[in-house]
């Protein structure tokens, strides 16, 4: 019984926790919804452990533990791909701002060294101003 206590107040602390934070409006709803049903199945599981060794059974997986045991392993996956995939567009974000500054950069150093006339910097400038391949235009660039 007390084990169940410890285990409901420690759910309960990570719903509020999820709930007050402001930079969760930024999540999908389809990822908010999921977190909310991982909830759910957690209260169940820790109230009613027959439920999931009844589901464990249905499956046939000797044990509920077993079972969770399963279910933490392809969590964990999905988090650590999730996490990669993450990484590798931001360090691509990183590497085209980087490439579009330097090109900047280096025809503003020309044109100062008179190596470009205006039309040229101008013309230049706004080619890499372009928009990217997702239509948004690149946040970079010095006053």
């Amino acid at each position: 019984m007390l084990a169940q206590l410890v285990l409901l107040i420690a759910v309960a602390g990570i719903l509020l926790y999820f709930a007050s934070r402001r930079h969760n409006v930024r999540m999908q709803a389809g990822k908010r919804i999921a977190f909310f049903l991982f909830i759910a199945l957690n209260i169940d599981a820790v109230l009613f452990p027959q439920h999931l060794t009844w589901i464990a059974h249905s499956l046939g997986i000797g044990r509920g533990a077993d079972l969770v045991l399963y279910l933490l392993v392809v969590a964990f996956i999905f988090g650590m791909l999730n996490t990669y995939l993450r990484f590798r567009g931001t360090n691509q974000q990183v590497t085209e701002l980087t490439r579009t500054l330097a090109i900047r950069e280096a025809e503003l150093v020309n044109h100062q060294r008179g190596l470009m006339k205006d039309e040229q910097v101008h013309s230049a400038v706004t080619a890499t101003a372009a928009p990217d391949q997702e239509g948004a235009p690149p946040s970079v660039g010095r006053p």
